[in-house]
């Protein structure tokens, strides 16, 4: 993975410097040694910790087991650490401790319906500790008894000590409890003794990844835009703006919600334009590293399933990369963006931004911020637009993956935005739940 990184990674060079060259060294070498003592599981989390040095949105490592049978996936977590009690103890512990036992105690449900835990209180010297356990999961990936996650209690706040994710690596996401739900970020909900059929849940998750029109009345209409990964949504973007032409034309405020949208491809996106243009529009520009290894691994797919227009755009970009190969080449040179209209209506338009918001979701932003019509709502963005354009590379043991970016932005060094975000133009604070009404009903 460090060979594989020091070649393709657009961003090597600008974090890797003479000043901290032997301190990363260090950093190399030190997890190299853990990685040689440590079982096949577990190299999730090594590899991550390495990539959390470049502090990049697009870089992670994990498990891919496509073309594994379900007991190569089983005996691969054969050694994960369990429970030191059964499930029948942990019954009897929470009937012989139910009046002492903490509200955080009991048999929880993840709104997958893949999992059901236990989460029971563990010895800890200075702190409350809870354990949750699986009493029942895949039985491929995870199996009874493994630990999923740990929870420390100080005064009546809870805390994420560690979250296990599919694969079996560490993470921390932030916990909120609120009643008998359990929020773990972008982690998933678990709800207390309340299970969720798995089948309405993913087929539930799937349709709402789609773009979506809506007319809410008093001359207010809503694109709600929770994802552009799939190079499908341009068809159905395209779709959506033929058959609502009339009401879009006649819409006094338009809502364009980005929350949770993680990014994709910038062409999901590129058909709005028209309804908030008022002036010319800079577009990011940015320059890939036309390594072999990206060439073939990312740039080289020409999507034989779309329109003749982008396929043809996809067989220029690849042999444009192919004639600069070893190079940085700038392939999306700094452009402008002018049209014949600015059209009446709609009059506004407003965007919805949480810090989930990333990559191609802050292109979209980028570019929409420069019309006089557009004021962008909430929190700042997820801080995922200075390297783009991620490539999926197999590694040696094939059941792991890396994934990291080959495109660097033309803003950088002088105008980085990874890990600060955009900041939107009105803050929606916490305690405000309903983003959509207000606003509606707010005056910029």
């Amino acid at each position: 993975m460090v060979g594989k990184v020091k070649k393709n990674y657009a961003g090597y060079y600008d974090k890797v410097t003479v000043a901290n060259q032997q301190k990363f060294d260090l950093f190399t070498d030190s997890l190299l040694e853990v990685a040689q003592k440590s079982d096949k599981y577990q190299c999730s989390s090594i590899l991550r910790e390495w990539l959390a040095f470049f502090k990049d949105k697009h870089m992670t490592a994990g498990i891919d087991a496509t073309g594994f049978s379900d007991d190569a996936i089983r005996q691969f977590y054969t050694k994960d650490v369990k429970a030191s009690f059964t499930e029948t103890q942990f019954y009897q512990y929470l009937e012989n401790n139910n009046e002492k036992k903490d509200d955080i105690e009991g048999v929880w449900f993840n709104d997958t319906g893949t999992y059901k835990i236990g989460i029971i209180r563990v010895p800890n010297q200075n702190l409350l500790s809870f354990l949750a356990f699986v009493i029942k999961a895949d039985s491929i990936y995870w199996t009874p008894g493994q630990i999923k996650f740990e929870i420390v209690k100080e005064g009546q706040k809870y805390q994420t000590k560690y979250f296990r994710s599919k694969d079996h690596s560490y993470m921390s996401p932030i916990i909120k409890k609120e009643g008998d739900t359990l929020s773990f970020d972008t982690y998933g909900k678990w709800y207390k003794n309340k299970e969720i059929k798995s089948s309405q849940t993913i087929t539930k998750k799937k349709a709402n990844l789609s773009p979506k029109f809506t007319k809410l009345g008093n001359g207010i209409s809503m694109f709600s835009l929770p994802s552009f990964a799939s190079l499908e949504y341009v068809k159905v973007i395209d779709s959506l703006i033929k058959q609502n032409e009339a009401i879009l034309k006649s819409t006094k405020h338009l809502i364009i919600d980005l929350r949770d949208n993680s990014g994709g491809s910038v062409l999901v996106y590129e058909k709005l334009l028209p309804y908030l243009y008022t002036n010319p529009i800079l577009t990011e520009g940015g320059t890939v590293l036309a390594s072999s290894d990206n060439i073939e691994n990312g740039y080289s797919n020409l999507h034989p399933e779309l329109s003749d227009s982008l396929q043809r755009y996809f067989k220029e970009r690849l042999s444009k990369l192919k004639a600069h190969e070893g190079e940085f080449y700038k392939l999306y040179p700094i452009d402008t963006i002018k049209l014949p209209v600015v059209q009446k209506y709609p009059e506004r338009v407003s965007f919805l931004v949480n810090r989930n918001t990333g990559s191609a979701a802050e292109l979209f932003l980028l570019e929409a911020k420069q019309s006089k019509k557009v004021k962008i709502y909430g929190e700042n963005s997820a801080g995922a637009v200075d390297y783009t354009e991620f490539i999926k590379v197999k590694m040696p043991c094939d059941f792991f993956v890396l994934y990291y970016p080959a495109c660097k932005s033309l803003r950088l060094p002088e105008y980085p935005l990874d890990n600060i975000g955009i900041q939107p133009d009105i803050k929606i604070s916490g305690n405000i739940t309903d983003w959509i009404d207000y606003v509606q009903t707010h005056t910029p």
